[in-house]
């Protein structure tokens, strides 16, 4: 076994990528702000350099191991470097620390404090300025200390690339293309961005005093429901171990904060599971629309609304859980509290800030009054608790208040990658003899970004696949487009893990710390007396009392929704070389995508090649803001022929090309 030296200690290399990864199974914390094990290697912020013997010095990110190289971590001359980054970025930061949203969990602030920095001597050159505040989102570029990450977690994990890097040098920001704002472009409110910033630069948007404001008026009976994935992170805000089941303490928590009524989402999950059956079956019946995508993720709805509107027929109708608790607790509850529907004030307590998004569709809603009036990620109602002075460690297991507090183990792994599925499957079994089936779909489980299953359910063969990651979403779509793939279930989650790594839930949000929050659900679930979602008595008496069936009238009006196309930018286009009895017309993709992969130098190259040609009356050249074949960009459109993959030189041969059969 190959092995290096580490500040004298021999340590092992066991396939390690680089010489950090060496250094941390070492047991060093060697300091990074870009380097993240699940992107691409960027190298930029150069913390993490190591000194040779012969005093050469590595980042430890893109420095790959050898056999006998003898590193050390803690020199000097390291110790200044360090401290030298350190100073170099505080003056280039606005250091409004004791107000910022991520006071207390700023790696920024954290490395400061652990390399004694307590002067910096060169000027600040950044204060506030204006800040983007989205709907689920709040981007501060004054905070920004151009690590990338937020860069590639938008591009590399999720498909999207809304976020680049502009300008040059001292003028260099990370923003959307052409200084749009967020919710001008197409983010999906996933919050992975935020999840990875080791800065304010980008956080979730908060509603804690709009939820505040809410419990002390009298006039109002606020009601609060808990999300499956929040029950398994939410002690960790408390210094408790990832994982941990905190469901009564916060329970008892949200009572003592003011809350009328304490609910359960998996409630509803376990309600969305019989809608969606119903639905799957019925699909499965007629040949219709299939496969059947699932419809819990606001933010894989908003990406298919965005890039694929041809799938929308796909997607199940079904609301949310969210969504379904906002359509029954504003049909059901006013009666049973005594109070007017317009002062019922229903809170949703969720991993995910896509919820907040949600909860804004005017789909979701009666009469312009929304079904949610308020989203609160798990990192706010920590908040909330501290604000309340609670002593989290000393209050007691509560349980939730019935009749929307009773869930199955299907409703509870709705917030991990494959639960979705695997709470459908169940009930599906269920149905095909009316035996109690096999509970455990092992085949669905896991933090693989795909999972491919064959189920026999009866006579018939169910294939299901399973994604994570929009990127991958957007992998296998292509795949099913292409005919090299097929399926009559599709689970797609946006955030990696599902709901356990929302963009919401309390920092660090890694890999290790999803893991082990899904084994914190799948641990309840086999607790769960009753671990299949049609074996809810509060279900049946739902059904039985107000619903009449899954897929009745009344089931369809408050627990299914409706999808819309949501391209960015239909048919705009901007002249740069028009001409009007030109034969030949260029347009050039400038959307978000196409211009992170070069669409300006695209643009230029055909402008430059035109004014050189000696028919350049012939061509009509202009940009337009989507040709809508965003995976091949940058993309052009060439009279009715379409050009992917362009480059400035492919564009100045096509030129050449043109003209010379103009001749």
């Amino acid at each position: 076994m190959a092995t290096m030296i580490v500040n004298g200690r021999e340590i092992e290399i066991n396939g390690e990528k680089n010489i950090l990864e060496v250094i941390r199974k070492a047991g060093i914390d060697l300091p990074t702000f870009c380097y993240h094990s699940e992107l691409s290697v960027y190298g930029a912020c150069r913390m993490c350099m190591v000194e040779d013997d012969k005093g050469r010095l590595y980042a430890a990110c893109v420095q790959p191991p050898a056999a006998g190289m003898k590193i050390y971590t803690n020199t000097e001359r390291l110790l200044h470097h360090r401290r030298m980054i350190l100073e170099l970025i505080l003056s280039n930061h606005n250091r409004d620390c004791t107000t910022c949203e991520k006071n207390g969990s700023c790696r920024l602030q954290e490395l400061a404090l652990r390399l004694g920095i307590r002067d910096v001597r060169f000027t600040q050159k950044k204060t506030a300025g204006s800040v983007d505040v989205g709907p689920a989102l709040v981007h501060d570029q004054s905070k920004c200390i151009l690590c990338g990450d937020c860069v590639r977690m938008c591009d590399e994990i999720q498909g999207v690339g809304v976020l680049g890097f502009a300008y040059r040098g001292s003028q260099m920001t990370v923003v959307p293309a052409f200084g749009k704002k967020m919710s001008e472009v197409a983010c999906v409110n996933c919050g992975q961005c935020a999840a990875v910033c080791p800065t304010g630069a980008l956080t979730v948007k908060s509603d804690v005093d709009r939820v505040w404001t809410a419990l002390h008026d009298k006039s109002k009976k606020v009601v609060v429901q808990v999300a499956p994935a929040v029950r398994v992170a939410f002690s960790e805000a408390f210094d408790q171990e990832p994982g941990t089941i905190g469901t009564g303490q916060l329970v008892a928590a949200l009572r003592r904060i003011g809350f009328d009524r304490v609910y359960d989402t998996c409630f509803t999950a376990d309600l969305t599971v019989q809608e969606e059956y119903h639905e799957f079956a019925e699909r499965l019946r007629t040949d219709g629309h299939l496969p059947l995508f699932t419809s819990c993720c606001p933010a894989w709805v908003k990406f298919a609304e965005q890039f694929y509107p041809e799938y929308l027929d796909n997607i199940s109708t079904c609301r949310s859980p969210q969504g379904m608790f906002g359509a029954i607790a504003k049909a059901y509850l006013p009666k049973e509290l005594d109070v007017a529907r317009e002062d019922l004030y229903v809170v949703s307590i969720m991993p995910c800030t896509a919820k907040k998004f949600e909860a804004q569709r005017h789909e979701l809603g009666q009469n312009g009054v929304l079904d949610v009036d308020a989203v609160l990620t798990t990192q706010e109602i920590a908040q909330m608790v501290r604000e309340a002075n609670l002593n989290f460690d000393k209050l007691p297991a509560e349980a939730f208040d019935l009749p929307f507090g009773m869930a199955t183990g299907a409703g509870m792994i709705f917030g991990v990658t494959g639960g979705v599925a695997e709470a459908v499957l169940r009930t599906a079994a269920r149905a095909v003899d009316g035996k109690t089936p096999p509970v455990e779909f092992k085949a669905v489980r896991g933090l693989e970004s795909l999972k491919e299953a064959a189920i026999k359910l009866g006579d018939q063969e169910i294939k299901v696949a399973v994604v994570h990651g929009l990127s991958q979403a957007k992998a296998l779509i292509e795949a099913i487009k292409k005919g090299e793939c097929s399926y009559h279930l599709v689970e797609v989650m946006a955030c990696p893990g599902g709901c356990v790594g929302g963009g919401g839930q309390p920092l660090p949000n890694n890999a290790e710390h999803r893991e082990l929050r899904a084994q914190g659900l799948y641990n309840i679930d086999q607790q769960r007396e009753l671990r299949c979602s049609d074996d809810n008595p509060m279900i049946e008496r739902l059904y039985r009392q107000y619903l009449g069936q899954p897929g009745s009238e009344k089931a369809e009006e408050l627990l299914h929704t409706t999808y819309a196309s949501r391209r960015r930018i239909s048919g705009e286009e901007v002249a740069v070389e028009p001409a009007k009895d030109a034969k030949t017309k260029i347009r050039v993709c400038v959307g978000t995508s196409c211009y992170l992969k070069g669409a300006y130098d695209v643009l230029k190259s055909f402008q430059e090649s035109i004014k050189e040609c000696a028919c350049s009356e012939e061509f009509d050249l202009g940009a337009t803001f989507c040709l809508e074949h965003c995976n091949g960009g940058p993309n052009v459109q060439i009279n009715d022929e379409y050009f992917g993959e362009m480059t400035p030189s492919k564009a100045r041969e096509l030129v050449q090309k043109l003209a010379v059969e103009r001749d």
